[in-house]
């Protein structure tokens, strides 16, 4: 129980430190409404020009858009805790070696601590502008409780998910020279395959169904379609399933990784 306390505090620090910046927060949110609003005009322009090739419900893409960016900070792999990398790099990771506690958790807890704190300043002004935009780019309520209910649990599991693959970038840093390559790398091509882009339901039919299997699938894709209720049925309690198994696969590969990058660091050649 003591030791689930430390690294609560991780988390609660962490929490703490991300509600203080407030200028980020504002410029954040300005930002995001205005890449989001740009993104529903371009989808329109998509829908006009040929709606036969439109695969979802236009509400439910402006909803999906809209939950996207107030709630980028949770699943976006970028938003990563610098300070981990730079404690990397700097040789700063010998004292946190040092703690009697695991690495693995300790960032684990600092990374969640940080991106809900992010998101937690970012999504109530976005979604409260969104529910006031005209039609039809305004946002809309799900259409039951339980799929609000099923929203909020994978939205939990996203993170999990999210912030697993995060430390396994961290880890992977531990075997390079710099980190930026693998940054800009995993940036790149998760931004693409968790469909921060685009929806994955705008994807070709083979190439959709195998990004569904990937645990990239179960950041922004599941949660955003549950709320809209483009994802339902037997679909979406696969794709749950799938949100539980990666977390699983993830995080073991993870701290196995972790404690095999811990045998063989080397810090400031010492």
């Amino acid at each position: 129980m003591k030791r689930i306390q430390k690294y609560f505090s991780f988390f609660r620090l962490r929490f703490v430190m991300g509600l203080q910046y407030r200028a980020a927060a504002i410029g954040g949110t300005v930002t995001q409404f205005l890449w989001g609003f740009m993104e529903c005009l371009a989808f329109r322009a998509f829908l006009e020009a040929d709606p036969s090739a439109f695969p979802m419900d236009f509400s439910a893409v402006m909803a999906y858009t809209w939950l996207r960016e107030a709630f980028f900070a949770l699943f976006t792999v970028w938003h990563a805790d610098n300070e981990i990398f730079e404690g990397i790099v700097n040789g700063n990771i010998a004292y946190e070696m040092c703690r009697p506690l695991s690495i693995y958790h300790m960032w684990f807890a600092r990374t969640v601590g940080i991106r809900l704190a992010n998101a937690a300043v970012r999504c109530v002004p976005i979604l409260a502008m969104a529910f006031l935009m005209p039609e039809p780019f305004r946002m809309t309520l799900p259409h039951n409780i339980t799929a609000f209910v099923l929203f909020v649990l994978t939205m939990f599991l996203g993170l999990g998910v999210t912030v697993a693959f995060c430390m396994f970038v961290y880890i992977l840093s531990f075997f390079t020279i710099s980190p930026k390559g693998l940054r800009m790398t995993f940036t790149s091509l998760v931004e693409f395959l968790a469909g921060a882009i685009i929806p994955l339901p705008f994807m070709p039919d083979a190439v959709r169904k195998v990004l569904e299997l990937l645990p990239f699938a179960g950041m922004f894709n599941v949660p955003l379609r549950i709320y809209s209720g483009d994802l339902f049925g037997r679909e979406m309690i696969r794709a749950m399933e799938l949100q539980c198994f990666w977390l699983a696969v993830l995080y073991i590969t993870g701290r196995m990784l972790c404690r095999a990058a811990q045998c063989r660091v080397v810090v400031q050649g010492g």
